[in-house]
């Protein structure tokens, strides 16, 4: 998750290119959604991170109510300690999650903050220059999890193979579009037991040296994530598989 980059554990995007520049629009959709109940989420973790095998642990905190949301992650790995914080903020309008601030903290880097100014209807990042209208629906990285979770709660009959799933995704540094594409079901084993998944894929174009994202979502448990795997074009990863669940509302 970030949930759970669970989303959200993912690497900073390269310097986006003039054509997504703040007077390109990008494509807005709405539909319906079905914000999962506020919940604590523990998972296990192997990672491996500059050639380096770690283990760890992950916590996602969810709060969603009728009209404020907040994401946040924790990872720790042996030794290491944090090796990555984020926390993703903000209203509930008519596409779901609206963020207002998306904060990422990785190990020996100073904070960085993505700010959605809805007054001046733009994203702003303190790790850039670039800016980007907001036209409603955008997301950030560890929001967008909770996002897609909420859209799939609602659109349960509808996440079929080879559904797509399109979003506008805030990072440390810039904005993109972010199509996540359905697998199917694949069964996770988890330290719950067994359970059924829906498997989704969010690949980026061939030509993109962006992050790769799986994400197994549950609908037996909320559409919680069950498991995440985050992989970079070097090879490096972080997978996520779920512990425990706690429910706080």
């Amino acid at each position: 998750m970030h949930i759970f980059r669970i989303a959200t554990i993912a690497t900073a995007l390269l310097a986006a290119p003039l054509a997504h520049a703040a007077d390109s629009p990008h494509p807005v959709e709405k539909r319906a959604f079905n914000l999962p109940p506020s919940a604590e989420l523990t998972y296990s973790i192997q990672a491996k991170q500059s050639g380096l095998d770690i283990k760890g642990q992950g916590l996602v905190k969810w709060t969603g109510s009728k009209t404020r949301y907040s994401a946040t992650t924790e990872t720790r790995a042996m030794l290491l300690g944090k090796i990555l914080e984020t926390s993703s903020e903000g209203a509930i309008d008519a596409y779901g999650l609206a963020p207002e601030r998306f904060i990422e903290k990785r190990l020996r880097r100073d904070p960085s903050t993505t700010t959605f100014n809805r007054e001046q209807n733009k994203i702003t990042f303190t790790q850039s220059a670039d800016s980007f209208p907001l036209q409603g629906g955008e997301q950030d990285r560890t929001g967008v999890t909770w996002q897609l979770v909420a859209i799939a709660r609602a659109n349960a009959a509808k996440m079929t193979p080879n559904s797509e799933w399109k979003f506008f995704v805030a990072g440390p540094r810039d904005a993109e579009q972010w199509t996540f594409k359905v697998i199917g079901r694949e069964k996770v084993r988890t330290a719950q037991g067994e359970t059924a998944a829906v498997h989704i894929l969010r690949a980026p174009p061939p030509d993109d040296q962006g992050q790769k994202l799986d994400i197994w979502l549950a609908p037996a448990m909320e559409w919680y994530p069950v498991r995440l795997k985050f992989t970079d074009p070097d090879g490096d990863y972080i997978e996520q598989v779920l512990d425990s669940v706690k429910k706080t509302n």
